[in-house]
């Protein structure tokens, strides 16, 4: 619990300073560790809260790891109890910035490549995580997505014997967030 309001402390933070900050407390988080032959392993969580800072590049996601739905109900429960332990670990936390940001890199409203870098922590583990995304500005918000990939067993996530086969080692994660002006 201490850690929940910390994360939320350091969140508050972030949009308390600078500024110009796009905040979207709806924001998009998926994963898939589907193996093909075998049943889909997805799941989506549409309520996390993300906030850009554009004076520095700045960004913070936070979600409830029981924010992810799956499409099967027992998934779900399997999920939260077993694997990713979400009573122990309630929160997905990621810190870090877009390299090199710029506003006016988004003036014609096309998708620009940037590098997202920053602290992922999940299941109580931290990653350092560098990959590439899309980021346009649209109207009045930014647009910023991103896919990659993470493995389980990196975040300490112990994946029994007798689904070991059924669940892929590598799981693709996706963002997607539409930032709109505080």
């Amino acid at each position: 619990m201490k850690s929940f309001l910390l994360s939320l402390a350091i969140l508050f933070t972030l949009q308390s300073f600078g500024q110009e900050k796009f905040i979207t407390k709806s924001g998009l988080v998926a994963f898939e560790a589907s193996v093909p032959s075998f049943e889909e392993i997805k799941a989506e969580n549409n309520k996390v809260t993300a906030i850009l800072k554009t004076d520095t590049g700045k960004i913070a996601v936070l979600g409830l790891v029981q924010g992810f739905r799956f499409k099967i109900a027992l998934m779900e429960e399997h999920f939260n109890e077993s694997y990713a332990e979400s009573e122990q670990y309630p929160k997905t936390l990621f810190l870090g910035k877009i390299i090199d940001f710029s506003k006016e890199k988004f003036k014609n409203e096309e998708a620009v490549a940037v590098i997202l870098e920053g602290d992922f922590t999940f299941h109580g583990v931290t990653k350092q995580i560098r990959t590439p995304a899309t980021m346009s500005y649209k109207d009045t918000h930014y647009i910023l997505s991103t896919n990659f990939s993470l493995t389980a067993a990196n975040y300490n996530i112990k994946i029994p014997k007798i689904v070991r086969n059924k669940i892929a080692d590598d799981v693709s994660v996706q963002l997607f967030f539409e930032l709109y002006e505080k």
